[in-house]
Formats: C-alpha cells, sequence, structure tokens
C-alpha cells in the first residue's frame, strides 16, 4: 500500500464514518434519554433512501401507507386512552386532530407529488416529512406504555420493532434495490484524491447537523430538558418535564437523523428493504465506543469504524464485517473491567 491508495481509503472511511457518526449520536441521543437501545435505528435509513427512489421513479411510495396505518393506530390508542380515563369528549378530539393532522398531511401532498417529477430537492425534503413522524408514532405504539420497564425489556421490544420494521419494507419497497442520483455531480482532483460532490454535502450536512444538535441542547430550553431527561428521569419530571414528551421527542429526532442519513448514503451505495440494519449496527458500535452516553466520543468512535471498514475492506475485503464488529469486544471488556458493575447494566 502507497500513499496515494492510503489517502483514497481514508477519505472513502472518513465519509462512512460523517454517516455513522448520525447514527451513532441518534443512537446515543435516544439511550439516553429514554433507556432504550433503538436497534431499527437503521431501518429510518432504508425508508428514506427508498422513498426517495420510488419517488425518482413517479411512483407513490408505501411509506406513505405506512405512515397512515401508524398514525390510524395510534389516533385508535388516544380514543381508547381518553376513554378510559373519562376525558372530555373534545379534549380527545384535539389529541386525535393532533395525531392525525401531520401524517394526513404529508401523505396527501406526496400522494400529489409523486407522478408530477419535481425536483430531487422537493422530493428529499418530502421525504424527511414523511419518515420523521415514524419515530414519535413507533415510540407511542410500542415502548411509551413500557417506559418505566428494564433495559432488558426494551432491548427485546427493539428486537420485535426491528424484525416487524424490516418485514413491513419488504412487503412496501419490495426486494428491489435502488441506488439514488446524486445531490451534486461535480468533482474535484487534488493529486491521487478524488472528491465528488456528493462526499462534499455528506461531510458539510453531518458536520452541520452535528452543530445544530450542539446548539440545540447548549442554547433552547427544550434542549435542556432533553439534557434533563437523560441525566435523572424522576428529577426532570418532578420539575415538570413530560418524559414521554422527551421521548416522543428523542425518537422523532433519531427518525430525522435515519431519513437524512439514507438521503445522503444513497447515492453511494444501492439500498434494499434490509440494508438499514448493517448500515445502523455500525453506528451502534460507533456509539458503544462512546458508552452509550458521550456525543464527542460517539462522534470519534464513527470515524474510526468508518476507517476500519475501509481499511478492512483493502487488506480482507471478505472479513471487512467480521472486522469491524469484531473490534466492539476489546471495548466491552475494558468497559466491564473498569466501569461498576449492577444489575441495570
Amino acid at each position: 500500500m502507497d500513499l496515494s491508495i492510503a489517502s483514497i481509503l481514508a477519505l472513502d472511511g472518513l465519509t462512512n464514518g460523517a454517516v455513522y457518526a448520525l447514527l451513532a449520536l441518534a443512537t446515543v441521543l435516544v439511550f439516553a434519554v429514554t433507556r432504550v437501545i433503538f436497534i431499527p435505528q437503521g431501518e429510518f435509513v432504508a425508508f428514506g433512501a427508498l422513498t426517495l427512489a420510488l419517488f425518482q421513479t413517479g411512483q407513490v411510495p408505501g411509506t406513505v401507507w405506512f405512515l397512515l396505518a401508524l398514525a390510524a393506530a395510534a389516533a385508535l390508542s388516544d380514543l381508547v386512552n381518553g376513554w378510559r380515563h373519562r376525558l372530555p369528549a373534545r379534549r380527545i378530539g384535539l389529541q386525535v386532530l393532533r395525531t392525525l393532522a401531520w401524517p394526513v398531511l404529508a401523505s396527501a401532498v406526496a400522494i400529489w407529488a409523486a407522478p408530477r417529477g419535481l425536483p430531487l430537492v422537493a422530493q428529499a425534503l418530502l421525504t424527511m416529512a414523511l419518515v420523521t413522524p415514524f419515530g414519535s408514532l413507533i415510540y407511542r405504539l410500542a415502548y411509551e406504555s413500557l417506559a418505566d420497564a428494564s433495559v432488558l425489556v426494551l432491548l427485546i421490544v427493539s428486537v420485535g420493532v426491528h424484525f416487524a420494521l424490516v418485514g413491513l419494507g419488504l412487503f412496501f419497497f419490495g426486494a428491489e434495490g435502488f441506488r439514488n442520483p446524486s445531490f451534486w455531480d461535480e468533482r474535484f482532483s487534488a493529486g491521487a484524491l478524488t472528491l465528488s460532490g456528493q462526499t462534499v454535502i455528506i461531510f458539510f450536512a453531518s458536520l452541520a447537523l452535528i452543530v445544530l444538535l450542539y446548539l440545540f441542547f447548549e442554547r433552547t430550553l427544550t434542549g435542556k430538558a432533553l439534557r434533563a431527561t437523560a441525566v435523572n428521569r424522576a428529577g426532570a419530571r418532578l420539575m415538570g418535564i413530560s418524559s414521554s414528551g422527551a421521548g416522543r421527542l428523542a425518537f422523532t429526532m433519531a427518525a430525522l437523523i435515519g431519513a437524512l442519513s439514507g438521503l445522503l448514503i444513497g447515492p453511494t451505495t444501492t439500498i434494499f428493504y434490509d440494508s438499514g440494519f448493517l448500515i445502523g449496527l455500525k453506528g451502534f458500535v460507533a456509539a458503544v465506543f462512546a458508552g452509550l452516553a458521550s456525543y464527542p466520543m460517539a462522534l470519534v468512535g464513527a470515524l474510526g469504524v468508518g476507517l476500519l471498514e475501509s481499511f478492512g475492506s483493502f487488506w480482507a475485503s471478505a472479513f471487512k464485517e467480521v472486522i469491524v464488529f469484531s473490534s466492539i469486544l476489546p471495548v466491552l471488556l475494558w468497559r466491564s473491567l473498569t466501569d461498576p458493575h449492577s444489575e441495570d447494566q
């Protein structure tokens, strides 16, 4: 291996690592606020990429019908809970309206826009509008009633949600893989390196989102409320911060990050209905490097995973996944020896 090959591999690893960083940050965010190890994070990536791909073909994506089905189930849950707690009919109606408003509006726009061949950026924004509500709806239907359960129970639920989303992804998108067009076709040369416009977009979008997340948590009242919930759920609840609201917001942000990651990675590789699992799992490996607690360490871990994958594919392409996932073992061993043990951990 010479310097030029090493530079190309490093660029490829950093590009993938930038996407893994977003998924790692989402994983840390969800776990910190809700104690949920959210295995299906990668499914948001696949849904985002495949939804945009179907818009490109002029079809109404299955995401629309899936979103409407989840919204209807959540609205039914609102009706049942309101009836059980004997709430006024007006209050129940307003809650049902809030649950259905955005999914119905986004789905109606998607059905109208699908055959019209809108510009790629408009289709991307519509894709994010469709996929982002999945986070809150999935939290409400699968996790909210189990918010005080143990981490192990929540992990088992995550496994079930993962298999359900993969199966539904096959039903709504089919088994065919798609590769989306690049958002920017320009190419830049620097010696042996050739930097594509899509790579530049990945770097800048990832950096911009990381900065926005930092400002959100440091400068906004809502962000500070999420941080308080992550530090002490009981204390935050006593201070009037809704743990259910915090959980819904955390999952919504995770879905937004996943959808954006799918849009970024879609032009660089072919995405299938089940591709999100491996992509999300690499983000999870990066989050484990951070102990599922530190956002800066999650970023460092993600870049490390990207570089390890890139160089591993050069030296032993058949074992690159084994190399990446095996790297988690020494980290777990080190944390097991250095961190205090408790039954919940």
